[in-house]
């Protein structure tokens, strides 16, 4: 039963698009709350944005990301965050994916600890994938969720409750709309759809079971921001008659200006808030991003930027500090690896990476890890299982550690190979076309790959391609010839295109790659004008 709002509210309301079971989840009771939120939020969340243009014009300018000086207090006062409920004490594996009802099933089913259902980088924003991932949930959340396999025929069930994950739910950033429905003649944020949808419907039932509900905020960049998610929280509370402190979150530390406030964003959530996680996909991304004007912060291909990288390194450290300070967990970040069927040697040594950047964070100081298939939770598990016998770590308090503003944002040394330089065109003209197809998550080359990794593939040719004098490892130029000729020799890499996720998307997706890469000014983000292109 949907919940009861304290004072409905009445106006202009308009929905755009149909979806099977839009009526049962947009009833007249929600979009109402949902239009009550938008009113409320959206001139605060406006102006949050506008901050960060104005953040990345500094930037831009050559200025440089540092602590606050006018938060010092904050970071040097004795506080810590309001205690954690019992079900978010160990966290030592999560799964994480899109919210179709057969990944929803398979991942609270698969035995990780907590099951991050994504509306965020791992789906696409489809009017018909919204609507079918909120009635997943709705029915996931009352236990009456199946699915059958229109392929194979194999029927899928919910496991009892008490052997499920913990379910979260990560909503879209503040930079995103949700065109579909309209409030005053003005787009809702999608991420206040998203969590907004999702608490109604939800969140009575998910406290009646004391499991939230619980959610995951992506992208922020400041404690303003952090600020803002906390008032729609408490808003949220008061409007569904919940108990204050009720819902409970944990902010991705996913951009490079946030890494400078994390004690900032801790203390503006402080009495809901579980933890913070290291989303390194999309700090790479950020720090890309941020320094788009910056000649000396050039980062080398992908492949060489990993989390042994000394800012990588910093970040992460830095997180778990801080996190432990204040009571709150430091989750690690994703392993992307997929197994790789019908290759044992390819397999094992995939496995190899995925049990070395375990072994890496759970020996940090982490207390907990992500990881993108289920066949990669027992690896996980048996990592921390073994170097982790508490449910946390954050008792580890990483008193060593002592990270400067330099640490965070001096570069990583390495090459462009003309592989790198391919292999980025290849992953990005392949996540687009799926993605303007309807699908966020896709398998490329044995990584799980979504918006994320394809941004940093995206702004790493941009940045490449607008900064004077760079040369491939093998003297090449890094112009805009080689880029015409990474097209060229898209279709031997692409193969069979018939087996190629959005296959019929690939010749829009590479024209909308080459107008990306050409603009003078780099796109903030790949999914703006991507998604004028979504149904």
């Amino acid at each position: 039963m949907s919940a009861v709002l304290v004072q409905p509210q009445q106006g202009d309301i308009e929905v755009i698009g149909q979806a099977p079971g839009q009526a049962g989840v947009l009833t007249p009771a929600a979009l109402a709350f949902l239009a009550g939120l938008h009113r409320r939020f959206e001139p605060t969340r406006q102006a949050r944005l506008k901050a960060r243009g104005e953040r990345q014009a500094f930037f831009d300018a050559g200025g440089l990301p540092d602590f606050r000086e006018d938060t010092r207090a904050i970071r040097t006062g004795d506080w810590k965050v309001a205690p954690l409920p019992q079900a978010l004490l160990d966290r030592r594996v999560e799964i994480t994916g899109p919210v179709d009802p057969k990944m929803v099933i398979n991942a609270l089913n698969s035995g990780a600890k907590v099951y991050m259902a994504d509306f965020e980088d791992s789906t696409s924003p489809t009017w018909a994938n919204l609507i079918a991932g909120q009635c997943a949930l709705i029915e996931a959340v009352r236990g009456t969720l199946e699915f059958t396999a229109p392929e194979t025929g194999k029927h899928y069930t919910l496991r009892p409750f008490d052997q499920q994950a913990v379910l979260m739910v990560r909503p879209r950033g503040w930079h995103l709309d949700e065109k579909h429905l309209r409030v005053d003649g003005a787009s809702i944020s999608g991420g206040l759809f998203d969590l907004g949808l999702f608490a109604f419907h939800n969140a009575q039932a998910l406290a009646a079971k004391d499991r939230g509900p619980y959610f995951y905020l992506p992208k922020l960049q400041s404690m303003e921001e952090a600020q803002l998610w906390n008032d729609v929280l408490d808003h949220i509370e008061r409007e569904l008659r919940l108990p204050s402190g009720q819902l409970k979150a944990t902010v991705l530390i996913e951009t490079l200006p946030a890494v400078f406030e994390m004690d900032e964003i801790l203390h503006a959530l402080r009495t809901r808030i579980a933890g913070l996680n290291c989303g390194r996909w999309d700090y790479v991304f950020s720090y890309i991003k941020t320094f788009r004007a910056h000649r000396d912060k050039v980062l080398p291909e992908r492949a060489q930027v990993t989390m042994t990288q000394p800012f990588l390194k910093a970040y992460s450290e830095l997180l778990i500090q801080t996190c432990h300070k204040r009571g709150a967990h430091a989750m690690g970040g994703m392993a992307a690896q997929i197994p790789i069927s019908g290759d044992d040697e390819a397999n094992e040594a995939a496995l190899a990476k995925v049990r070395a950047d375990k072994l890496r964070e759970v020996t940090a100081g982490h207390d907990g890890t992500w990881v993108a298939h289920p066949a990669l939770i027992p690896l996980a598990m048996k990592i921390f299982d073994e170097r982790m016998p508490t449910p946390n770590q954050r008792h580890v308090l990483r008193e060593d550690v002592w990270v400067t503003r330099d640490d965070l944002i001096k570069p990583s040394l390495g090459t462009i190979t003309r592989t790198g330089f391919e292999g980025n065109v290849e992953v990005c003209v392949r996540y687009l076309a799926a993605w303007l197809d309807g699908n966020g998550c896709v398998p490329i080359h044995w990584l799980m790959e979504d918006a994320a990794t394809a941004e940093i593939a995206r702004t790493q040719l941009w940045q490449w391609l607008h900064s004077d004098g760079l040369h491939l490892h093998d003297g090449t130029p890094v112009d805009f010839a080689l880029l015409e000729r990474a097209f060229l020799n898209l279709p031997s890499r692409l193969g069979d295109r018939s087996r190629i996720p959005g296959a019929s998307r690939i010749n829009e997706a590479i024209g909308v790659l080459d107008r990306l890469t050409h603009a003078d000014t780099l796109e903030d983000f790949l999914t703006l004008p991507a998604y004028a292109r979504l149904d």
